[in-house]
């Protein structure tokens, strides 16, 4: 009999599968610690980035010791798994699969020889030129052996093979080689066995910071990892950076120009809110999304009530610029995760109750305003309006803390197709129909950018607007199972490669019928 995967969910509804993150990388240099334990406790922080797979390695000096499997990070490490990782050099990896299946063989760290030793690399965030990178591989390196060799359908087993130099050269001068050629969103932390290595894309699309042990230094994707393991904040890894610590201490380089498009959906939704983003807390800022939405689209109304827990801080906000009081109307069940259980009849017209159950009393009679991050299919907002109507609701009002998300994501995020976004069909009439609400209001594209306190030309919006800050190659290169579809398989859509490069691969997740996607088209940002 299967038995539950064990993985976290925060999906309201069976199948319905929110928004999520590439992953969290981690890596620390601290002769004299537990630096295994200190991965472990990072990785743990950073749980909500990826929660496919899990691994640690480290090294000594002399050999590198990698340990990884499937499953979070609680349920991959133990007691005994950690002590056997020693060294003082570490580099932690939690996954979600953007790029390659959520299989044993594509989980991280990957392995890969050097010239002079082995490589081991965790990335956060998603390459848009994997298959140009592949061709380059073959190149370079023909007689082909590594992850590669071994089922590794990931881009960052493409990035470890790039990596392998030669005699002439240090895995350092093959990094600043290397890295000029990768295009899209890439966090890099990477090892060989004396020298722990950061990189950052130009475009600083994902976050990845630096902090100081007393006795090393660390690397993680969010400034709450660092937190969490008693390391002081020093800064943001720049983008277009390479950073290298060892003996000597840390130095750096600069491997492209900073062209900085951070992703503004992580201030929305990904980055845990704790984490500080490019000088702006992430909390506060959901906060002033929040209070602009309630500026923005104002309703009488009795009660504040967020969706948990990713609407809580923006319900919050709304609550302060509204008078309307804020409560707790929806009471989550947090030990919920996925099961192979398949519900009764009974139970699966029920299914959003698995995960929330309203507050009677609370909510019985009230005119409510209903606060979430996001709407992606709908179907989660329809089933929570419903079970709020069943349960005394007089009113439902319906708030969004960000704007319609209509684009898919090629840097990092996994979405629903183009076809499955609600948004990209419908007005928000008809969403509000759609879902049953009194009423829906959707945060600004203006509002929401405030709230980050970042310039709009530093942002990436493409989700939201379709304008790509970084440029995308033909359908064909595009796809989650770009390297595990069969030798020679092209896109089954006619004139398959767009002049913008965005029509249909096999498993794009463009639609042939669509508008294509504007690059860097300021016209099309509303």
């Amino acid at each position: 009999m299967s038995g539950g995967d064990g993985l976290l969910s925060h999906d309201l509804l069976p199948g319905e599968k929110g928004p999520q993150d590439a992953c969290g990388v981690f890596g620390v240099w601290a002769p004299g610690e537990e630096v295994a334990k200190l991965s472990y406790f990072g990785l743990y922080a950073l749980q909500h980035r990826g929660q496919e797979s899990a691994g640690i390695a480290t090294s000594d000096g002399n050999k590198i010791l990698i340990y990884k499997d499937m499953g979070l990070v609680s349920q991959v490490f133990n007691e005994n798994a950690l002590n056997s990782l020693t060294g003082h050099i570490a580099v932690g990896h939690c996954r979600y699969s953007t790029t390659g299946s959520s299989t044993w063989q594509n989980a991280q760290p990957t392995l890969g020889r050097t010239a002079s030793g082995t490589v081991a690399l965790g990335h956060n965030g998603n390459l848009t030129n994997t298959a140009e990178l592949m061709q380059l591989v073959h190149d370079r390196y023909p007689e082909l052996d590594g992850e590669l060799s071994r089922g590794n359908t990931t881009d960052t087993a493409v990035v470890t093979a790039l990596l392998t130099g030669d005699l002439d050269h240090t895995l350092e001068a093959t990094a600043l080689e290397v890295l000029p050629h990768l295009r899209g969103a890439f966090c890099l932390v990477f090892m060989d066995e004396h020298t722990l290595y950061a990189a950052r894309d130009p475009q600083g699309v994902r976050p990845l910071v630096l902090g100081r042990l007393e006795r090393g230094w660390v690397v993680a994707s969010e400034t709450a990892a660092l937190d969490i393991v008693g390391a002081s904040f020093v800064r943001e890894i720049e983008p277009g950076e390479l950073v290298a610590i060892d003996e000597n201490g840390l130095r750096t380089q600069r491997f492209a120009e900073e062209k900085r498009a951070g992703c503004v959906f992580e201030y929305v939704y990904l980055a845990r809110p704790d984490t500080t983003i490019a000088g702006r807390g992430v909390h506060e800022a959901r906060v002033e999304m929040g209070r602009q939405l309630a500026r923005e689209h104002q309703v009488e109304a009795d009660l504040v009530i967020p969706t948990p827990e990713s609407g809580t801080p923006a319900a919050i906000g709304y609550a302060q610029a509204s008078g309307i009081p804020f409560g707790q109307g929806l009471v989550k069940n947090s030990y919920v995760g996925r099961t192979f259980i398949q519900p009764s009849q009974t139970i699966r017209q029920r299914g959003i109750k698995l995960k929330l159950n309203p507050l009677k009393e609370v909510i019985k009679g009230k005119r409510l305003v209903v606060v979430d991050d996001s709407i992606v299919r709908g179907n989660t907002q329809r089933a929570l309006v419903s079970m709020l109507r069943e349960a005394g609701a007089a009113e439902v009002h319906v708030r969004i803390s960000s704007p319609p998300i209509t684009w898919p994501c090629f840097y990092g995020i996994d979405f629903a197709s183009r076809a499955e976004l609600i948004a990209t069909g419908l007005a928000v009439d008809e969403v509000r129909q759609s879902i049953g609400a009194d009423s829906l209001g959707y945060l600004s594209a203006e509002g929401m950018i405030a709230a980050t306190e970042q310039p709009r030309e530093r942002l990436c919006t493409a989700c939201f607007t379709g304008v790509y800050p970084i440029e995308l190659p033909d359908a064909h290169h595009l796809g989650k199972n770009l390297l595990e579809r069969p030798a020679g398989a092209e896109s089954p859509v006619e004139g398959a490669a767009a002049a913008d490069g965005c029509d249909p691969g096999p498993d794009s997740e463009l639609e042939s019928l669509l508008p294509a996607a504007t690059l860097g088209d300021p016209a099309r940002q509303e």
